[in-house]
């Protein structure tokens, strides 16, 4: 299956406003059905790392939320995105220190990220299950227990290779 929202993000023309909605919409989802609040800080928030398909970090977000609230500070910013990723609302792209938004909150789901090293865009892969198959079948041949994975690849969109 491809990731059709995910390309789409990199084409010209996409409707980014509609992206955001939809995930807004996803989060109040799962929030009301989790029975977890989704405070008018998270919320901005994950419509601030939502704002591009480039990955954000603390700073970033920080820097963006003191434009509208002059008090904020690290720990606020640190706290929401504690929340987000205990919600399965972002990921940590770890080799960036920063945040993306994810596509599939309602799914449970491995991470795996291809990673533009120009423009930084970053594209969640959604069938990642043939990956994480044959990565825990080589960690049976050790007898290795998995209990987590993020992928991130690294290379260069089309966009930037145009």
């Amino acid at each position: 299956m491809k990731n059709t929202k995910q390309i789409d993000a990199l084409r010209p023309g996409h409707n980014h406003k509609a992206c955001i909605q939809r995930a807004m919409k996803m989060a109040d989802m799962l929030c009301t059905s989790s029975g977890v609040r989704l405070t008018h800080i998270r919320k901005r928030v994950l419509e601030l790392v939502w704002s591009s398909h480039q990955p954000a970090t603390a700073y970033d977000l920080l820097k963006r939320l003191r434009k509208e609230k002059d008090n904020a500070e690290p720990p606020t910013v640190y706290r929401a995105l504690d929340f987000l990723l205990e919600n399965h609302l972002v990921h940590r792209i770890e080799s960036l220190n920063a945040f993306i938004g994810c596509n599939h909150p309602l799914e449970e789901h491995t991470s795996q990220f291809m990673i533009c090293s120009h423009c930084q865009q970053v594209i969640e892969l959604e069938d990642s299950q043939p990956i994480s198959r044959a990565i825990a079948s080589e960690a049976s041949k050790f007898n290795f227990n998995i209990s987590g994975q993020t992928i991130e690849i690294t290379g260069v969109c089309s966009t930037c290779q145009r």
